[in-house]
């Protein structure tokens, strides 16, 4: 078993199909209110040691995440370039016009003057591949570091590619020990598809799983902790969401150990087909 045991430290990262670098593990905002909340999150991830900071425009909170940006970087010295941020196009705007419109606008509400990376956050049949010319664009013209797209299942990666130009670099996907994704990690492993995690911990519904909690205490960590670390060994990059600094600073403390091969044994037979979120073959949104 290939594990990616060589991932060290909270700033480690490896390159996209493109050569950009992205961090494996950052923090993630999901349902975290526009307003000081938003802002403190971001603010203390960043001044923790986090670089990888992903939102989007459903999220409303983008005015917030970039404030929390601007008052770490004021705070620690950092450059801009030190961070990946990402945002994604709502569904509403997908389409050529209006998601080359969308990412100017999240560029405002963010206050930068480009994204590092830049999905679409879900695979609305017929509009998708329309949005997707519209992120090639500003690929092309140097406005985005990175694009890539959430939520695609196998076949939709196919129907895109179908027609795309520019391979997309990231799939955001839900994944968890009960929502491994096993046929599209394979799938995006053979096309330089970087895979990446969200509700990696099933929104808290794994943390009393007694499989994990018995890992967990062999290896003298939390279950939060295992599963992340169990994401970073099999190449997927995580996007944990807290906005407490002490969850935050537990979440990015997965570096000083590695999980045993009976460990991803265990982990791998958990493996349901469970989703937390809407199964993207059958959305209404």
């Amino acid at each position: 078993m290939t594990t990616h045991t060589d991932i060290y430290n909270l700033q480690s990262a490896s390159p996209l199909a493109n050569g950009v670098r992205m961090p494996w593990l950052g923090l993630g905002v999901f349902k975290v209110p526009e307003g000081a909340e938003a802002a403190n999150a971001v603010k203390e991830a960043i001044v923790q040691g986090y670089r990888s900071i992903d939102t989007a425009a459903i999220y409303d909170n983008e005015t917030s995440v970039g404030a929390g940006i601007r008052e770490a970087l004021a705070e620690t010295g950092l450059a801009r370039e030190a961070l990946f941020v990402t945002s994604k196009v709502w569904n509403a705007d997908l389409g050529y016009g209006e998601t080359l419109a969308a990412y100017e606008t999240s560029l405002r509400k963010l206050g930068l003057d480009y994204l590092d990376l830049y999905l679409i956050h879900w695979p609305v049949e017929g509009k998708y591949k329309v949005a997707w010319r519209a992120l090639e664009k500003l690929y092309a013209e140097g406005r985005v570091k990175a694009i890539g797209v959430s939520n695609f299942h196998v076949h939709h990666l196919e129907d895109l590619l179908q027609e795309a130009t520019v391979v997309p670099m990231v799939d955001q996907v839900e994944l968890h020990p009960r929502l491994q994704q096993p046929e599209l990690r394979a799938y995006a492993a053979e096309r330089g598809i970087r895979i990446e995690a969200w509700s990696p911990l099933m929104q808290g519904g794994l943390l009393d799983d007694p499989t994990l909690t018995a890992i967990a205490s062999r290896n003298g960590k939390s279950v939060a902790q295992v599963i992340l670390r169990w994401d970073l060994e099999i190449g997927v990059a995580t996007i944990p969401k807290s906005t407490r600094a002490h969850r935050i600073a537990e979440n990015a403390d997965v570096f000083g150990f590695s999980l045993t091969e009976e460990d991803h044994r265990l982990i791998a037979a958990m493996d349901r087909g469970e989703r937390v979120g809407p199964d993207p073959d059958n959305f209404d949104f």
